[in-house]
């Protein structure tokens, strides 16, 4: 159960599905805000009420999740999780550059649910803290390709969750007074140097 009243807007035009994740949702402690069948009430919705939480199905009527998921994300109105009957990697991808922070393959289980739900909340603070350091959306999309690239070599090299990566970035660079982009280039630069993962970083450092 959840420790704290996570508002959830659900767009799915599946009555049945819909009904389904609803009942998912609030069973795990959840409060479903609203519920569409289209992607442009999805948007209208989640503008109104501001949920903390957006998830959506690929396939509607109106405007597709992709863009309803795009439209969402870039103003940073909550994290976006996309529903598809589709395990296609191509699908995924376009789900991530929309803005999607996590995606579910229907069909999906509490199992599968629950954690997709930590995990878009999860970086979607972390979009929040590193698009703080930067204002253009061309800085912003360089800044989340280079943090990603170290944060997969801090979890191959360390051992971190993908978590305990992104806070140990945060914090050195805060400790260097730098930006988490610069301290993040350092960590791609010192592995294609086969040096330290960065200055300060021990061995089997969990944040």
């Amino acid at each position: 159960m959840t420790t704290e009243t996570i508002r959830v807007i659900i767009a799915e035009d599946e009555a049945l599905i819909r009904l389904d994740l609803k009942e998912m949702l609030e069973e795990e402690g959840y409060l479903v805000v609203a519920e569409v069948g289209d992607g442009q009430q999805a948007v209208d919705r989640a503008t109104e009420l501001r949920p903390d939480l957006v998830i959506l199905d690929i396939q509607m009527p109106v405007l597709d999740g992709l863009s309803a998921a795009e439209l969402i994300a870039s103003a940073r109105i909550a994290p976006v999780i996309v529903l598809t009957a589709f395990s296609q990697r191509e699908l995924v991808e376009r789900a991530r550059d929309a803005g999607a922070m996590a995606y579910l393959v229907k069909p999906f289980s509490k199992n599968d649910l629950v954690p997709a739900i930590e995990v878009a909340r999860a970086r979607f603070t972390e979009m929040a803290a590193l698009d703080g350091e930067v204002r253009s959306l061309e800085d912003r999309l360089e800044t989340r390709k280079i943090v990603e690239k170290a944060k997969g070599l801090l979890m191959t090299r360390q051992g971190m969750s993908e978590a305990e990566a992104f806070r140990w970035i945060q914090r050195t660079a805060m400790n260097q007074r730098t930006s988490m982009k610069a301290l993040a280039q350092s960590i791609l630069d010192s592995d294609e140097a086969a040096g330290p993962v960065a200055d300060g970083a021990p061995e089997g450092t969990t944040a």
